[in-house]
């Protein structure tokens, strides 16, 4: 009989791991603290639950590097991309669904396999033989943390992941703000108007900043230090990185017309995406936040069209773990101490919803494969996920190893023959020899 893969942590990573390792048929077992031991950040014990937004962003397979890994995943039989495009909602380029009818879906999915049981109760020691994926998550539990830490021998590293704040759409004044994508990005009319936008004059913008700056911030705990990832920062460490910062980042103006007077160049926008497929919902974009919960009520509002918003959520910080992965994993994601023991995921050290999933993936094939009696090499460096993979397992630099989404600067040059090209063939040229790597790396497996 086919030996179980043991999977703990039902996230991103670890939904996908188990749906690749069943596909290739061996029997999986999850192992799911939640809802018996909670988290910060979750609400529900859904598999695959979002915490920090509900998007998976661009969907560009073309010339985005994250629309790439979109397409990789999909490719290789995905499981949680064929579930966000089931419940996908309209975000101009991104790929952005309906969080809870997301995890619900993933969730029904994989409680049917015939393959796939979960099991409940949190593992606190890492496990001494068997097949092992441990997808755990930047919220890793504190016992496992720590057993983790015992058997590497080094201080895991940390960072603040802050949560943006969800508001009723009911509760925004339409009159002020008005529905369009930035550049009208999208095929269809309601995905050029994905987005609200509240503009703010000069004053307006330098008045936020004021508050911004002056309000009560979480005090973080006694030994901990404020290590953010920069594609995650709170807007106050932003702000305080200068008052411009904001304003040429996700308060940029650009590819914006007010509807309500066209003929006025807003000095700064706030946009909200749609958070669930009723509307009902609206994330602010780009709004993680380490502010106590009055204070960003009343910072919030100052907002043109927010000054009678209600939040469903109000932002939130949370301390986020990831190993030092160039030290401590092989390039079949296997820790070198326990090789039986394999790591994917964003404690691996990779940042994103989609990034984590697809290690999952990459983990749950890798530990499918060897379970059968077969290696799998990992994917090309010059795809997505074969990009995201060398750089934790020995691309990046040990003593300076940091969360990294993926981007194409992760990626083996192209040789740009015939003059320097434009940005746009460039990422095309990239993409293009991507797909036919990954497609030739997938067909070696059939």
């Amino acid at each position: 009989m086919t030996q179980e893969l043991h999977i703990v942590g039902g996230g991103m990573a670890g939904s996908e791991a188990a749906w690749q390792a069943a596909e290739l048929g061996v029997p999986v077992v999850i192992h799911e603290m939640r809802p018996h031991v909670g988290t910060f950040a979750h609400r529900t014990g859904d598999l695959a639950e979002m915490v920090c937004s509900n998007s998976f962003r661009s969907d560009d397979d073309e010339r985005n590097a994250v629309g790439l890994l979109h397409w990789e995943m999909r490719a290789a039989n995905g499981l949680l991309m064929a579930m966000a495009e089931t419940n996908r909602l309209p975000a101009g380029g991104a790929l952005a669904v309906d969080r809870d009818a997301f995890s619900a879906a993933v969730t029904a999915k994989l409680r049917a396999h015939p393959l796939v049981r979960v099991e409940p109760g949190e593992i606190t020691a890492l496990p001494e033989d068997g097949h092992w994926i441990i997808a755990t998550g930047p919220l890793t539990s504190g016992t496992l943390a720590e057993a983790i830490r015992a058997e590497t021998g080094a201080e895991s590293l940390a960072f603040f992941d802050a949560i943006a704040p969800i508001v009723y759409a009911e509760s925004v004044d339409m009159s002020v703000a008005w529905m369009q994508s930035r550049y009208d990005k999208g095929e269809t009319a309601e995905e050029q108007t994905a987005y609200m936008n509240c503009p703010m004059t000069k004053a307006e913008y330098e008045a936020f900043i004021d508050a911004l700056l002056a309000a009560e911030k979480t005090e973080f705990h006694e030994g901990e230090t404020a290590g953010y990832f920069d594609g995650c920062l709170p807007i106050e460490v932003m702000a305080e990185r200068g008052r411009e910062t904001l304003r040429f980042g996700p308060m940029k103006p650009v590819g914006l017309t007010n509807a309500h007077d066209p003929q006025v160049k807003p000095y700064a926008v706030v946009q909200l995406r749609r958070d669930n497929k009723l509307g009902t919902l609206y994330n602010i974009v780009g709004f993680q936040t380490k502010m106590k919960y009055g204070a960003q009520a009343a910072v919030f509002k100052m907002i043109p069209g927010l000054q009678e918003a209600s939040f469903a959520r109000l932002g939130g910080i949370h301390r986020n773990t990831f190993l030092n992965s160039p030290t401590l994993l092989d390039d079949r994601m296997r820790l070198r101490s326990r090789p039986h023991i394999r790591f994917a995921g964003q404690v691996t050290g990779v940042e994103g919803y989609v990034e984590s999933a697809a290690m999952g993936l990459l983990a749950g094939r890798m530990a499918a494969a060897e379970i059968l009696g077969r290696d799998l090499p990992p994917p090309p460096a010059d795809t997505a996920t074969g990009a995201l993979i060398t750089h934790i397992t020995g691309g990046a630099e040990a003593k300076t190893f940091q969360p990294m989404n993926v981007n194409f600067g992760l990626f083996p040059p192209i040789d740009a023959k015939g003059g320097r090209r434009g940005r746009k063939d460039r990422y095309k040229a990239y993409t293009d020899r991507a797909k036919e790597a990954f497609s030739q790396w997938l067909a070696d497996q059939s």
